[in-house]
């Protein structure tokens, strides 16, 4: 059986990993490159006679190695040396997206080129004479329309089928007499270096590369080249890139990108009859209501607040089917079981904390629905685009707002997000205040103490909490700047993908992807620290009937001892645990308060009650112990300190070990300071 290792590579909102799930079907790995966190995918695909292993890069625009992305990209295409390269390419914008193309040309790599999203080229009226355009790219082209799956036969066919003979002839693209001239004299330097230059791809690609000033190319080759040779390599390309300046009165990045574009437009000419008219003024007519100056933001709240009131009635449905099934779980076994310990570790250990936090999947299954749908139908990026303008008040701008929306979901992929941020103080900022953004861990600790005091008005409260992690996050962010990072706003450019409708299958996938890690994280991480609240609720035992004596636990002395501190606030040593447990993830808080109440209620009923975990009686004896005042100023202290465990070994990771710690410091001081203003104030009031 023959074996082929291909590589996916396109620009992000190309329909890449669509692709990718097409291709590979449940057969996927996820891992991260060496050495770095970013994430990639691998899947294999048994075809004809063929395994063909598949790697989906991360989405680039081009390959000129300014963000780490594109650093990763670009070695793996030259260190692996991939059979062959799927130019995953968006065809409702071919000029834009085939400028990546260019740059993967000069590579002079075996190349396929994907024209995805075929059906909107189609419905624009263009024409394309895709046997012309294939030769002037050097590579075949193949239609997808990848949320469809239509397309993915006829790309594996072409995968097995690619005859490197065929696209043999390099594709060269012409610089300019000036450039090309200095081209020349550079790559007679590098040749004289021939042999210790095998595994560096073709010449005549290093040689732009020196005049486009790459600087991870220009360090391997001071690392591989004869030291002489080197510096006489250095004299020539830095003579080379003074003449063209002085010559052409720009810089040799800005020409060579010119002469790219010049590529691109001279073959689309060639090759596509374009009617684009129509679309394009679809498009601009729902973005001038969408984007609008004064609308956007006005819009953009209301689809959030839309998003919450659906999530929580909706959901309020399958939350208590699962609750009533996880209370019925409990009798079950509270009447086959013989009391002691095991019956309490199963009870009031696993079930009351374990199914305390599983009960809420369904209000996560939906938040993660709609928050795909907002991505795959591209108003993520216009929400983006939206806080630009006042995310550069405050010295950022709106490519950090993407992080933090992404922050909704999850803090670990929201860090690694900031990596397309080229400024570093612009990175950590953005990492410290997405902190700030109600990750899917502390939704459970929300959907709890909303549910129970404000049983009318959950999904508001819980909107007014996300509305607060935003204002702060915004606030903390222009403190951070006029502080520790002082320093200029980076220009960019933010990309606004084409409108499209999201299927059901892309949704789907995206949405399981995020609710099996929240799964995952209940049956591992959660359980292991559900058993251990367990043991520290349920030890020592009494001496008099060996039986749990709560206020006397080990959990209860820890609790009592970190109880001063949060006194102020309104929590007693219950709370005071509860947020504690929360450093091993959000989750865990509500697990460990179901462990508390499950051994309270039983501890109340004298055995006349089996109502446990999830049951209405806890949820009574929360009410009964606390006021509203107290459940929203704990929801608010949970949302406004640092992130679990997991996410802060990322961020250790990503911004380095004394950044970490001043996260957590940070995030500490304003979760605590806030939460206290707000029940000392609240306390006036009632």
């Amino acid at each position: 059986m023959e074996e082929l290792k291909i590589a996916l590579v396109g620009s992000p909102n190309s329909g890449k990993t669509t692709i990718f799930n097409n291709l590979t079907g449940s057969r996927q790995h996820v891992g991260n490159y060496p050495g770095v966190t970013v994430e990639h995918k691998s899947g294999l695909k048994k075809y004809k006679n063929h395994k063909i292993f598949f790697t989906d890069l991360p989405g680039i625009y081009s390959l000129t190695a300014y963000s780490e992305e594109e650093i990763i990209t670009r070695d793996y295409i030259i260190n692996e040396k991939p059979d062959i390269v799927l130019n995953i390419i968006d065809a409702s914008n071919l000029e834009r997206n085939l400028y990546l193309s260019t740059q993967l040309i000069e590579l002079q790599i075996p190349l396929i080129f994907v024209f995805n999203m075929f059906d909107y080229f189609g419905k624009s009226g263009s024409h394309l004479n895709d046997s012309l355009l294939s030769k002037l790219l050097g590579g075949p082209i193949v239609f997808t329309v990848g949320n469809k799956n239509k397309g993915t036969n006829a790309l594996l066919e072409a995968i097995i089928n690619f005859d490197k003979k065929i696209f043999s002839k390099k594709i060269n693209i012409n610089y300019s007499d000036e450039i090309e001239n200095e081209i020349i004299k550079i790559k007679e330097v590098l040749a004289k270096e021939n042999l210790s230059l095998k595994t560096l791809p073709d010449l005549r690609w290093l040689s732009v590369k020196i005049l486009e000033e790459d600087k991870i190319v220009i360090e391997s080759l001071k690392n591989m080249m004869i030291a002489e040779n080197f510096q006489k390599l250095s004299a020539i390309s830095d003579a080379s890139i003074t003449h063209i300046k002085n010559i052409m009165r720009q810089s040799p990045q800005i020409l060579i990108a010119e002469a790219r574009y010049g590529f691109i437009k001279g073959a689309l000419k060639e090759s596509l009859n374009s009617r684009k008219e129509n679309k394009e003024l679809l498009t601009d007519k729902i973005d001038n209501i969408l984007i609008n100056r004064y609308l956007g933001l006005p819009i953009f709240a209301l689809i959030i607040w839309i998003m919450f009131q659906i999530v929580f009635k909706l959901g309020d449905y399958p939350v208590n089917w699962l609750s009533y099934g996880f209370s019925k779980l409990a009798n079950l076994l509270n009447n086959i079981i013989p009391s002691g310990l095991l019956k309490s570790l199963l009870v009031d250990g696993i079930i009351g904390g374990v199914g305390g936090i599983l009960v809420f999947t369904p209000k996560i299954m939906l938040l993660f629905i709609f928050i795909a749908f907002l991505e795959d139908s591209g108003y993520m990026a216009r929400a983006a685009f939206i806080m630009d303008r006042i995310m550069h008040k405050i010295g950022l701008h709106g490519k950090s707002f993407i992080p933090m929306l992404i922050g909704f979901g999850c803090s670990i992929p929201a860090y690694m997000c900031t990596r397309t941020l080229e400024n570093k103080k612009d990175r950590l900022i953005t990492m410290h205040i997405n902190t700030f953004m109600s990750c899917g861990g502390r939704l459970p600790i929300y959907i709890l103490f909303a549910g129970i005091f404000f049983p009318k008005n959950s999904g508001n409260i819980i909107f007014s909490i996300y509305i607060t992690g935003i204002v702060i996050a915004i606030l903390m962010a222009k403190f951070l700047r006029v502080t520790r990072f002082k320093g200029e706003t980076e220009p960019f450019v933010m990309e606004l993908p084409p409108y499209r409708m999201p299927t059901l299958k892309s949704v789907s996938i995206h949405m399981w992807e995020r609710t099996w890690l929240y799964l995952k994280k209940a049956g591992t991480i959660i359980l292991a620290i559900s058993v251990l609240m367990w043991f520290l609720f349920a030890f020592p035992l009494s001496d008099i009937n060996k039986k749990a004596d709560i206020e006397n636990s080990y959990a209860s002395k820890i609790g009592h001892f970190i109880a001063p501190v949060f006194k102020p606030l309104g929590f007693d040593w219950r709370l005071s645990l509860a947020s504690l447990s929360g450093i091993a993830g959000k989750e865990v808080v509500v697990s460990t308060m179901g462990t508390l109440f499950s051994l309270t209620a039983e501890k109340s009923g004298s055995g006349q009650t089996n109502k446990t975990g999830t049951s209405g009686e806890i949820k009574s004896i929360i009410a009964q112990t606390y006021n509203p005042l107290i459940g929203y100023t704990f929801m608010l202290f949970s949302m406004l300190y640092f992130p679990c465990i997991a996410a802060l070994a990322v961020f250790q990771r990503e911004a380095g070990f004394k950044e970490m710690l001043f996260q957590v410091s940070f995030t500490l001081t304003i979760a605590w300071i806030l939460s206290f203003a707000v029940f000392q104030i609240g306390r006036i009031f009632i």
